[in-house]
């Protein structure tokens, strides 16, 4: 039976000693509550394919985007707020491998490092979630002048497009800090919007109003939402070999497409880049991945957007699809939305979304 242990804070570098000499994988983290949960998600699946190893959940907070609750994202000075300082200890050796939400992997990783796993994607959609105690409804439904919480760029586009009349409020902190301030009697928020996977993960199903999708409130996802994608050094086989196990083909490659087409864009995670992809059986054992995306302008005045279907069989098709998206995107505009952006705001310069 494998054996599953945690440790956290300063020691989180540490060796663990196992009296029966088992393999001990070293496995990175976080020390939020979500990504414990999906840490353990992974060790479990692990513990069921490779029984014979020791597994060391190794959890720390980030300096940049765990610690630094002041800073805007948009005004922070690196890229990968949430993987760089685990990364840097992975390649030292420390760590065998990490566990991130897929979504806040910057789509360019450090030489030496590679997403080698994702395993089944929860739901991907976003969340519309009302103010405790206030009578449900859809986003669409909102009174003019309502205040939706969110800290992407991507949603405040979206619903600068379709929501002209509602105003968005930055808000910052982790799931639970994000309802508190929503719930909170004194607070600004009508509503918040949430990813879907996270609050699912942490038993808060029941707090989600409306699935937003392109047929329910007409909003596109986040590239890798609801993934967790677990992050290997590429020389490393003997731990490529045991991640495989448990590998989920469908989920890895259509997020390999999404971070494709979010890679040849933009390079990094500030595109305001909506993603919906499902795949449909075409017969002959034989799948097609179907890809809705849309770029918007901040101000939600110019849009681009594709609804475009190909056979996705490998990673190089996967990684094709996307650099076609992408161009087809650009084809139709997101050029020029890109470009405004990119003026007002240096491409270096992160806008990752917390849960």
């Amino acid at each position: 039976m494998a054996t599953i242990a945690v440790v956290s804070g300063e020691n989180a570098s540490a060796n663990v000693q196992d009296t029966d000499s088992k393999l001990t994988f070293n496995v990175g983290t976080r020390k939020s509550k979500l990504a414990l949960v999906q840490t353990d998600i992974v060790v479990k699946a692990l513990a069921a394919a490779c029984p014979d190893n020791v597994y060391a959940i190794k959890a720390r907070d980030t300096a940049a985007g765990d610690i630094d609750k002041v800073t805007p994202f948009k005004d922070m000075p690196v890229k990968n707020l949430w993987t760089h300082e685990l990364e840097v200890l992975m390649l030292e050796g420390q760590l065998d491998f990490l566990v991130h939400s897929l979504k806040d992997v910057p789509t360019q990783l450090p030489s030496g490092c590679e997403i080698g796993v994702v395993v089944a994607r929860e739901d991907p959609r976003d969340a519309f979630v009302i103010k405790a105690g206030r009578k449900p409804c859809n986003i669409e439904d909102l009174p003019a002048g309502a205040v939706v919480g969110t800290s992407s760029m991507r949603r405040t586009a979206q619903i600068a497009l379709r929501y002209p009349h509602l105003r968005v409020v930055d808000v910052r902190g982790n799931v639970g800090t994000r309802l508190s301030k929503l719930d909170a009697e004194d607070g600004p928020f009508d509503a918040v919007i949430l990813a879907a996977a996270g609050l699912i993960r942490l038993d808060l199903r029941h707090r989600i109003t409306q699935y937003l999708d392109s047929k329910s409130g007409g909003m596109l996802y986040a590239v890798g939402q609801g993934a967790i994608g677990v992050e290997n050094r590429s020389s490393d086989e003997r731990v490529q070999n045991m991640l495989s196990t448990i590998d989920h083909s469908e989920t890895h490659l259509a997020t390999a497409t999404e971070r494709s087409l979010l890679r040849t864009l933009e390079g990094g995670c500030s595109a305001p880049l909506g993603v919906e992809t499902t795949w449909h059986d075409k017969g002959h054992n034989q799948k097609a991945l179907q890809l809705k995306a849309v770029v918007i302008s901040t101000d939600g005045k110019e849009k681009s957007e594709i609804d475009m279907t190909e056979v996705v069989q490998s990673k190089e098709d996967a990684e094709l699809f996307g650099v076609n998206a992408a161009s087809e995107l650009l084809r139709q505009g997101a050029d020029k939305i890109l470009a405004e952006i990119k003026a007002k705001r240096p491409t270096t310069v992160a806008d990752l979304e917390e849960k």
